[in-house]
């Protein structure tokens, strides 16, 4: 009879040991899955957070007028630069970003410069124009809003709209380019400033 048994308690033993296996297996899975819910939750929660600080942020900068559109015709092209956009701040703080009337959106660019000014044209988001009269003048950087490049990487333009005065940021295909957006783009700043000061002196001299 013992030898008999034995066979039996150990397929009782084996069947024992599979459904503690299968039942451990089940419990791992339920933590899993609780573990990935609670991911997705934070995810979800963080997102929320964040797209509500843009809309709050945005009404905070409700005061901007709208954004200039580029006149019927804008004159012949001086340069043009195909890239990317990657956002505009307040004028010397890089992280100050503004997304009202949709500068805070990055997209892909095209980038016009004329006489009149410059074009900024982005396929699946909004187009503006900055006047010449607007400019203030451009650097080499590698950063705005948050978006770190290599040194130089980045073209940043300078220029007013109402009484802010903004960086906006934009990134050639080929970076090669900056400099001659940077050249063309200084001396407009040197001239407004000369106007002012010339404009200043006769102001001060009247007065005498």
């Amino acid at each position: 009879m013992t030898s008999l048994n034995h066979p039996v308690a150990g397929l009782a033993g084996f069947a024992g040991l599979a459904a503690e296996q299968k039942s451990q297996d089940v419990t791992d899975w339920a933590a899993r899955i609780g573990w990935v819910v609670g991911l997705l939750l934070v995810i979800a929660l963080v997102y929320w957070l964040m797209r509500e600080g843009w809309k709050w942020r945005g009404t905070l900068q409700g005061d901007l007028p709208e954004l200039p559109q580029a006149p019927s015709d804008p004159g012949d092209p001086k340069l043009r630069m195909s890239g990317r956009y990657h956002g505009s701040t307040t004028a010397g703080q890089w992280l100050d970003r503004i997304v009202a009337h949709g500068l805070g959106t990055r997209s892909r660019v095209e980038l016009t410069l004329t006489d009149q000014g410059v074009s900024v044209v982005r396929p699946g988001a909004q187009d503006f124009f900055i006047p010449a009269a607007e400019l203030r003048g451009a650097r080499l950087d590698k950063g705005i809003a948050g978006k770190v490049l290599a040194e130089g990487g980045l073209l940043v333009i300078t220029w007013q709209l109402g009484e802010k005065l903004i960086d906006s940021g934009f990134r050639s295909d080929h970076a090669a380019e900056h400099p001659a957006w940077v050249d063309a783009l200084t001396p407009l700043n040197h001239t407004d400033q000369s106007d002012q000061n010339n404009l200043s002196n006769q102001t001060e001299g009247a007065e005498r």
